[in-house]
């Protein structure tokens, strides 16, 4: 035994070393000149080279274009998209662990019948807008849907598992076909008179959808082990079911809850292919900033380097504190 725990703690030692070696170089390649990045690999600051704020005062003074727009937009999305994603899946987890659902896939079918020959029947005959036949179409095939679903249709009938295996399969799709898809119903929506690209708006709606099923498949577990007991009692007591959520169950999972939060904003605020497509200049987020750095005179690392860290360091900050939350969370709920 005491020769076992030196080794491990050697290992986690050496392992910890790889894996904060990236954002070390990071860091000192942000204070290091040119000729200390060009004439070969640097490793020690005041030994193997003179460190220097010009590639930081390049950056805020402009030379390297906006860095305080782009971070501003990915903190409002990030945070906006977070907080809605979770406040939705959250309450549509607690549903799929609690309550048992019966949906037929014979509504399913109605639904897409309706919603695909709807769109047709509105926008060809009809001459509706493609944006105006989708939302009528939608009208349409939602309610219906909804009724067929009392009735005894034939076919299987799909459970809990289902619903959350479906909310699932929404992010097996390829980004890039979902992506090109929501560019062009943004813009059908745009001839409409409501802008969605490159608005706020827009993009707290796209990462929110791409967020939600995430959302659900975490949370679902958590709400799925919080003891029923409680709940029952406070039933009991004629306690309505929103209180019930909101002032029992959410703080009984409130490190779940913290935890998906920080795994949604980290999608979010890393996202590139969505910020690309639909954003054009007021509305891009950092990682569309990092990947135009790249400068006609060659990779300019110590200015890259800046730039990545504009993006790095404030993610750093968010999982610390969060992380402090959830174990104070845990031992509360330890505690109880």
């Amino acid at each position: 035994m005491s020769i076992r725990r030196p080794i491990v703690f050697f290992l986690c030692l050496f392992w910890a070393l790889i894996t904060l070696f990236p954002l070390y170089w990071t860091v000192i390649t942000a204070f290091k000149p040119p000729p200390a990045v060009n004439r070969g690999p640097t490793y020690l600051p005041f030994i193997d080279f003179q460190p220097t704020l010009q590639a930081w005062i390049d950056a805020f003074s402009g030379i390297r274009g906006d860095f305080w727009q782009p971070l501003w937009n990915s903190t409002v999305i990030g945070i906006s998209a977070t907080v809605l994603s979770v406040a939705l899946g959250s309450m549509a987890a607690y549903a799929l662990a609690r309550y048992e659902f019966r949906v037929k896939l014979g509504a399913g079918l109605v639904f897409f019948g309706l919603a695909l020959g709807g769109y047709l029947l509105f926008h060809y005959p009809l001459e509706f807008s493609r944006a105006q036949a989708m939302g009528l179409a939608f009208l349409v095939a939602l309610p219906s849907c909804l009724i067929a679903n009392r009735l005894p249709l034939p076919g299987p009938i799909l459970g809990n598992k289902d619903v959350l295996f479906w909310f699932v399969s929404q992010r097996a799709f390829p980004p890039i076909v979902t992506a090109f898809s929501l560019y062009l119903m943004y813009s059908e929506i745009g001839r409409e008179g409501l802008r969605l690209l490159d608005t706020y708006l827009g993009m707290v709606l796209c990462y929110t959808a791409f967020s939600i099923p995430i959302v659900v498949w975490l949370m679902r577990d958590f709400f799925a082990a919080l003891p029923v007991e409680v709940e029952e009692a406070a039933l009991v007591d004629d306690v309505p079911r929103w209180r019930i959520f909101i002032e029992i169950v959410c703080p009984m999972a409130a490190p779940g809850l913290i935890a998906t939060s920080l795994i949604t904003l980290a999608f979010v605020w890393n996202e590139f292919l969505f910020a690309l497509l639909l954003t054009t200049s007021r509305w891009q987020t950092l990682p569309i900033l990092l990947s135009g750095q790249n400068s006609y005179r060659g990779d300019e690392w110590w200015a890259i380097s800046v730039a990545a860290l504009f993006a790095i360091i404030p993610m750093m900050v968010v999982a610390m504190v969060l992380a402090r939350l959830m174990r104070s969370g845990l031992t509360i709920g330890g505690i109880r």
